[in-house]
């Protein structure tokens, strides 16, 4: 057995609420638990999630599916998951971007 605090971060909403991803999300959830392969706990921050660990990653995978299911075209997911399909980066060019800010100010 297995605990993942799992937060599925929908970026470029309409609105700044997330509350309708969260739900479908936990629709998702429900699903898996309803089937006996997992325990899970929603919290203002975030979903704890207990079960095998192949199945966790099975589900993780599911939770951040949803958004794109919605129509947005980048989510972030901690366990530390940023998915940006509309374009390709390294992480060094993550950071890169950064250090390239701070010496502009």
């Amino acid at each position: 057995m297995a605990i993942v605090d799992v937060t599925v971060i929908p970026v470029g909403t309409q609105t700044p609420s997330v509350s309708a991803y969260v739900a479908d999300i936990q629709k998702v959830l429900m699903n898996y638990e309803e089937k006996g392969q997992i325990r899970f706990q929603l919290t203002p921050m975030n979903t704890i999630i207990e079960g095998e660990l192949p199945t966790l990653f099975e589900v993780i995978q599911a939770m951040h599916e949803v958004p794109f299911e919605k129509g947005l075209v980048r989510v972030c997911t901690n366990i530390r998951i940023d998915d940006r399909r509309d374009i390709t980066r390294k992480m060094e060019d993550k950071v890169e971007r950064v250090v390239n800010q701070l010496e502009n100010k």
